[in-house]
């Protein structure tokens, strides 16, 4: 049996951790191995904890959510961040993915669908509700966000690479690319390494493929 997802859960209403907590125990796939009530609490134990993923609140009075996931993703990389809130606005949504969150989900989310989102995130997919995706398509061209390094790393993914391979051909680790991977598939609203190549493909973001 492989090993359970690793999850901390973040609001500042205590109310709302302890609810999630109890709600998502009950997966024999998912441990909650702690809460927090604010940002700050949340990177600290990010670092004691090493969670998998961070189901995280958009806004605490002591830091945002968006602030402390680029904390904790700047200390480790590898967690992924799921911003979990009662905000849809297009401003806030785009500051929640530049930020570096994989998912983006309301709190009127049922019990089953969240427990998913959190096993889709810990498989490396996106997890963005079709509100967020609408938010996401109506700000621009999505592809405006991504950084220097994504358009490398989205290159060499349309071509086909591993994470193992475009981390060799970069000089990083497959962990560093894969959260690269990670940004660029929900900074563009697209579920699969596939989608994000396509989409490249036909924004004329890399070559087109030979025959």
């Amino acid at each position: 049996m492989s090993e359970p997802i690793r999850l901390l859960v973040v609001d500042d209403h205590q109310v709302i951790t302890d609810g999630l907590s109890n709600l998502l125990n009950l997966q024999p796939d998912i441990e909650v191995v702690g809460t927090a009530l604010g940002g700050g609490a949340a990177v600290a134990l990010c670092a004691e904890l090493e969670p998998d993923i961070v189901l995280l609140d958009m806004s605490m009075p002591d830091m945002s959510g968006a602030e402390a996931a680029r904390r904790i993703i700047s200390e480790r990389p590898s967690t992924r961040i799921i911003i979990l809130t009662s905000f849809m606005d297009g401003p806030t949504v785009r500051e929640a993915v530049a930020a570096g969150a994989s998912g983006y989900l309301l709190k009127s989310i049922g019990s089953a669908e969240l427990a998913e989102a959190v096993r889709s995130a810990a498989q490396g997919r996106s997890t963005l509700s079709s509100e967020v995706l609408g938010h996401l398509s109506g700000a621009g061209a999505p592809e405006s966000d991504l950084t220097a390094r994504e358009l490398e790393v989205l290159r060499w993914l349309s071509e086909g690479r591993t994470n193992k391979q475009i981390a060799a051909c970069l000089s990083l680790s497959p962990g560093t690319v894969r959260v690269h991977v990670s940004h660029i598939l929900a900074k563009l609203g697209v579920e699969n390494r596939t989608a994000a190549a396509r989409y490249a493909i036909s924004r004329g973001l890399v070559d087109q493929p030979d025959d």
